[in-house]
């Protein structure tokens, strides 16, 4: 599970634990934890498509 994954099932219990307890700022900061998690991902995600578009110019070119 990558980063970004993890940011964002972090973020989720933050906010789960901030609605049971009513804390507003908890529940703020699960919100903003999960958003960083999701853009995170899709860092990685455009990382490996360009590694991969990397890796088969490389092979093109042997």
């Amino acid at each position: 599970m990558g980063s970004g994954k993890i940011d964002e099932v972090k973020g989720r219990v933050k906010e789960a634990a901030g609605v049971i307890t009513g804390d507003s700022q908890l529940k703020r900061e699960g919100k903003a934890d999960q958003s960083a998690g999701k853009a995170k991902q899709a860092v990685e995600k455009v990382q490996e498509k360009a590694e991969k578009a990397i890796d088969r110019a490389k092979d093109a070119l042997k």
